[in-house]
Parts: structure tokens; sequence; C-alpha cells
């Protein structure tokens, strides 16, 4: 009798594993069918409406909005790290590079062991000579 309850766990214990590879299998068709199903929507979409070109516009404009409003955070905040470096790629962007070694030297002073912030400013030295 104890070897026909061992037969019915054997039993059952294959039954678990095979309805187990079947839900993986299924889950792994279906997850790379959604993917494959939002492509194509993807591509249809980009074939049937093609992007519209616009007339390139210069970008100096919204550079200048971009630093302003860095320079009104660091009125609030005078050390804030995030606004200066931005603050120093936009006037290197603007070719602004006295304003930018500026802003450069004062990074290095608060953060001495940021050694991108030294190699930038030797290099803004190099474009002032």
């Amino acid at each position: 009798m104890a070897r026909s309850g061992d037969d019915y766990l054997e039993t059952r214990k294959r039954q678990i594993e095979r309805k187990k590879r079947i839900w993986t299998t299924v889950s792994i068709i279906s997850f790379f069918g959604s993917i494959a199903f939002g492509a194509v929507s993807t591509i249809q979409r980009a074939i049937q409406n093609p992007p519209q070109v616009t007339p390139t516009q210069s970008a100096e404009p919204s550079l200048q909005e971009q630093a302003k409003g860095y320079e009104l955070v660091l009125q609030r905040e005078p050390n804030n790290q995030v606004a200066l470096e931005k603050l120093s790629l936009i006037r290197v962007q603007l070719k602004d590079f006295k304003g930018a070694r500026e802003i450069l030297e004062k990074l290095v002073k608060q953060h001495p062991d940021r050694q991108d912030y030294q190699v930038i400013l030797a290099d803004i030295k190099k474009r002032e000579k």
C-alpha cells in the first residue's frame, strides 16, 4: 500500500512540473508576442504618419532661456552643484568661455576631488587663449 502512495506522489509531482513548464512557455510566448505587437504597431504608425520636418531653429535663444533659469536658481541657492554644472555647460555651448571658466573655478573649489571639473576647466582655459 505504501508503494501506491509513492507512485501517486511521483505522478503528481510530474504533473505539477509539466504544468509549470507549460505555463512558463505560455508566459514567454505571450511576453514576446506583446513586444512584437507593440513593435509592429509602432512601425505601422511611423510608416503611415511620417514625422513632420520643421525648419531648424537656432538653439541659441533656447540655451539663453535655460541659462536664465539656472541663474535664477543660483540666486536662491548660490552653491547648487547641479545648476552650476548645467550653467557652465550652457555657457560653453554659447561660446562664453569666460563665464564657464568662472563657474568651473567655483565648482573646483567646492569639490576639489572631482577630476572631471578640473579637466573641463583646463580645457576651457586652453580655449580662452
